[in-house]
């Protein structure tokens, strides 16, 4: 008996290691797409980067990850989960070192990119291992685990990245992977088992190159279109492109004996109501992760380190209400959960709103801040445990691949299209400000496309002396209304999302659990 107590003991502890470990491993993926939110306006000064270079910044690696991801699932579930974590760890620490040594903003968006191929491995992956490795009970706590490291790795992502740029140049955010990656390398080949899908099949080409591309051409085109223009034969040439592709994708995967998506998912009320609620948190409340850095340092005049610190109100409720969702699934049904979560990010997203457009003190605003990272904290776990619910344990692999492709294309979506409402906003407000201050119109034009990009310095020598001092305030003023409209904008789409979750789904019902009776 004790001896089974022993065996019992040690799986208990190899399982805890290799949850551990591909939390870790799905940290700092996560930690690596928001460490550089608060180093974009010293990247665009160190680069000379527009507000177009810098959005790439972020964009092309959500992009290649985002478009991967279903792929890189397939991968995992042939080749195997253990192989598909080292390379792309290994793919992962080398984009890192080509980030941190670009001397241009294609060489840096370009590494990013390869960062994103690295990314889309370990995720899907790691996310394959907690489902193989746990299931019944032990899985929700898994993921109610999984959860909180996520938070923690997204919200702490512009603390760390601000520290990092104060003390060492933003390049360091990029370099430090390098010795991160080494040592998961190592753990991850000594802790992970080796897993895979016996039913999967080969990769699907047409489906990857379909969908790749047609997502690569949507949001080329979202964050273009300013500065192109909206009816411009390129940005609309793109868009039917994106759309014919896409189309295309679909009629791709219907074909397939065993496709990268599976459709009929989709004709699910409940599994559809959670795709809404993954969209709605994307494009309501994490997407804030890239704009508030940049809103504490333009408008509030922060350096990166104080404006990561200043991320706290948003960080701190996104780490604890995980634990918090955790104890009220006890007694909720999944439903309720994400609407509330959806009620919780569209209350914090007007109160940015408003905060941002009356100009008021910080603490203020971080009360806005700390309503949004709460209801960001509870969709985070929620909305990936309903999506992966939902899908067979054995495709676990393409689950966790649809799941984080809803999630990130969520999110590039909501960085593209709120990038876009951003730049217009704060062109828009800073040339007539800046006109009333007598500045050169042409002068005011240009400096236009800089404040947009977070560069409010980057301008001001060819300003008057007599006029700095005012097209200063101006600036501030101007990217403060841009960012009151992007949160207004959140708003609306948190907003939709809790509609379209409450509308489709069905499953009111607490779902019994063998470990605690009701849950």
């Amino acid at each position: 008996m004790a001896s089974q107590r022993e065996v019992g003991s040690v799986a208990q502890r190899k399982k805890i290691l290799v949850l551990t470990t591909a939390s870790l491993v799905c940290s700092m993926i996560m930690l690596d797409s928001n460490i550089v939110a608060v180093s974009l306006p010293a990247i665009a000064r160190s680069l000379h980067a527009s507000f177009t270079d810098i959005e790439w910044v972020v964009s092309a690696y959500v992009l290649t990850f985002a478009a991967l991801l279903m792929a890189a699932g397939s991968y995992a579930d042939r080749h195997g989960r253990k192989l598909a974590v080292l390379i792309g760890l290994a793919v992962f620490a080398v984009a890192s070192g080509l980030c941190g040594l670009a001397t241009s903003a294609i060489m840096l968006n370009l590494a990013r990119a390869l960062q994103g191929v690295g990314a889309s491995l370990l995720l899907t992956a790691a996310l394959a291992v907690i489902n193989h490795t746990f299931d019944g009970s032990e899985r929700a706590r898994a993921y109610a685990f999984w959860g909180s490291c996520i938070g923690i790795a997204i919200t702490s992502g512009p603390i760390i990245g601000g520290i990092i740029t104060n003390l060492a140049g933003w390049r360091w955010a990029f370099l430090i992977n390098l010795p991160i990656c080494a040592i998961l390398i190592a753990v991850s080949f000594y802790i992970l088992s080796e897993s895979s899908d016996h039913e999967a099949k080969r990769l699907d080409f047409a489906g990857i190159v379909t969908f790749s591309t047609g997502l690569f051409l949507l949001i080329w085109a979202l964050i273009d279109g300013n500065t192109a223009g909206w009816a411009s034969r390129s940005i609309m040439c793109r868009f039917v492109g994106a759309v014919v592709l896409l189309a295309a994708f679909i009629f791709v995967e219907l074909r397939q004996e065993r496709p990268m998506v599976d459709f009929a998912l989709f004709t699910q009320r409940d599994f559809l109501g959670s795709v809404f609620a993954m969209l709605g948190y994307a494009g309501g409340a994490q997407v804030m992760i890239f704009f508030l850095p940049m809103f504490l340092q333009n408008a509030y005049g922060y350096e990166p380190a104080a404006a990561g610190l200043a991320m706290v109100p948003f960080a701190l409720p996104m780490f604890l209400t995980p634990r918090f969702g955790g104890r009220l699934a006890n007694r909720h049904s999944v439903r309720s959960l994400l609407a509330i979560g959806l009620i919780t990010t569209f209350v914090g997203d007007i109160l940015l709103y408003e905060f941002a457009r009356a100009g008021v003190k910080y603490l203020v605003f971080a009360a806005g801040m700390l309503v949004v990272g709460a209801g960001a904290g509870l969709l985070n776990s929620e909305t990936t445990k309903a999506m992966q619910g939902a899908v067979p344990a054995q495709r676990g692999g393409m689950a966790s691949g649809l799941t984080s492709t809803v999630r990130f294309v969520g999110l590039l979506l909501g960085v593209a299209g709120l990038g876009a409402v951003l730049s217009k906003a704060v062109s828009r407000e800073f040339t007539a400000a800046a006109t009333v201050q007598s500045l050169d119109p042409r002068l005011a034009t240009a400096a236009a496309k800089r404040v947009a990009s977070g560069d409010l310095s980057g301008f001001i020598g060819a300003v008057p002396p007599g006029l700095q001092s005012g097209v200063h305030r101006a600036a501030q003023a101007a990217f403060a209304g841009g960012f009151a409209t992007v949160s207004l904008v959140a708003a609306a789409v948190a907003a939709a999302s809790c509609i379209l979750t409450l509308i489709l789904t069905r499953t009111k019902n607490v779902v019994v659990s063998p470990a605690n009776g009701v849950r």
